[in-house]
């Protein structure tokens, strides 16, 4: 393959790329509702309802009619023999060998039956409803577990444009700085010493932007993964977010119910199951009742003739069968034993969450608390360190200071800057926290 001709394929591979790629600019609850869609845990916990349905469907099917037809065909290679007494025949002492029956017999026929009473199919019927609310509220859990790691995620990543804007006026800084000190070294009133000094500085910026954007960019494809969308997808988001957004009153709203919580509803729902459990199993004490029924043609050749002329006998009935438990070994005692047992872990699993969620909201509310701080007092010392940088840059132009002092001012704005952007991203993870411990988000 010639230079032109691999070029033109590695075009045409890339237009195709751009063509299957897309846009999308979502704010967080449009990323949220996108994740819905398409995050795979979400997929499946969506999944679980629909295969509830379909076993309510089986579930229901024991109370409704059952039918069968069949149609059968023996062709008797050697009819059987039975034997008479030999009294019949005024053979007395002997048996007599008779053959019965016909070489070929055909029968077609249908059955019915129904359920007319059983404790436990109906106590199933009943538990439907309740089933289909528990895999329903594993999904809400799912997604709410989704939601927080993408609420996390995509606001980091919104607040990462104040990293990048941070870094690029320190490198404006510094360049002005180099200029400076490069002017002020051809002017024999600075040493070479100071404009390497500068020069390094702006090196090692620029590396941690890079750095930075590199880490942005990773963390894009990690949201993008969370939502399950596809990596050659463009993703825009369209949110801001602010000091003043993450201090926005939350904490003075102290109240919360167990009963916001997704899990806790999930855990009720599993001791309702659990309870129709125990009442199944005490419902198969009673007798069961069934309807069941027969229609059959019969039909006795010596030749196969089934579709010429001859008769074709006709058999029917109806009948009851009341079926009473006497002794199953204990199984059912054992039976009901269990489920109540399953029920009371389920109980104590209630009760640790009720702990773990006033455990989970103080522990929240303290580090939102100290991240709020924190974030404050970060963003101060940032402002501070930056008028010191100001004034020690005004001396410097002045003449009266020195290169060790602007350097250090530099340094120590860099590090406040950082430091206020850590405790920004840390204020973020608590205020979500926060919002999920209290059933709010």
């Amino acid at each position: 393959m010639t230079g032109w001709m691999l070029l033109s394929c590695l075009l045409l591979a890339a237009a195709v790329q751009a063509q299957t790629a897309t846009r999308h600019e979502f704010t967080v609850m449009q990323a949220v509702d996108y994740a819905r869609s398409n995050n795979v845990q979400v997929k499946n916990a969506l999944l679980n309802i629909q295969i509830q349905q379909q076993t309510n469907r089986d579930i229901t099917s024991a109370a409704l009619p059952n039918i069968n037809g069949s149609v059968g065909m023996t062709d008797y290679l050697k009819i059987p023999t039975s034997l008479i007494p030999g009294e019949i025949f005024g053979q007395p002492g002997t048996y007599i060998p008779v053959q019965f029956g016909t070489k070929y017999n055909s029968t077609a026929s249908i059955q019915l039956s129904q359920l007319l009473f059983d404790g436990q199919v109906f106590i199933g019927l009943q538990a439907r409803k309740t089933s289909i609310e528990f895999q329903a509220k594993n999904a809400e859990v799912t997604e709410e577990m989704v939601k927080t790691n993408i609420y996390k995620i995509y606001y980091q990543l919104a607040a990462s444009k104040n990293q990048i804007d941070l870094l690029d006026a320190n490198i404006a800084r510094l360049v002005k700085l180099q200029h400076d000190a490069n002017e002020l070294y051809k002017n024999g009133f600075a040493e070479k010493l100071d404009v390497d000094k500068v020069t390094v500085q702006l090196a090692n910026l620029q590396s941690e932007r890079i750095k930075a954007l590199n880490s942005i960019d990773v963390g894009y494809y990690g949201l993008k993964t969370l939502m399950g969308m596809p990596a050659k997808d463009t993703l825009v988001l369209t949110e801001k977010i602010s000091a003043d957004q993450i201090k926005m009153d939350l904490l003075t709203d102290t109240a919360y119910s167990y009963t916001d919580r997704k899990e806790y509803q999930y855990l009720q729902l599993g001791k309702k199951l659990n309870e129709f459990n125990i009442r199944r199993y005490k419902l198969a004490y009673f007798p069961t009742l069934s309807l069941n029924g027969n229609y059959s043609k019969n039909a006795q050749r010596n030749t196969f003739s089934f579709f010429g002329k001859g008769d074709w006998f006709t058999t029917s009935y109806i009948g009851l069968n009341l079926a009473i438990p006497i002794f199953d070994g204990f199984a059912k005692d054992a039976r009901i034993k269990k489920a109540t047992l399953e029920m009371k872990q389920t109980e104590n699993q209630l009760d640790n969450l009720r702990l773990s969620i006033d455990n989970e909201v103080e522990q929240a509310r303290l580090n939102f608390r100290s991240a709020l701080t924190t974030m404050d007092f970060q963003k101060q010392n940032m402002v501070l360190a930056e008028n010191v940088y100001n004034q020690t840059k005004k001396k410097f132009e002045a003449g009266t200071g020195s290169n060790t002092e602007i350097n250090a001012a530099q340094t120590d704005l860099i590090a406040a800057q950082t430091n206020y952007i850590n405790a920004l991203y840390s204020a973020i993870v608590a205020r979500v926290d926060y919002l999920k411990a209290t059933g709010k988000l």
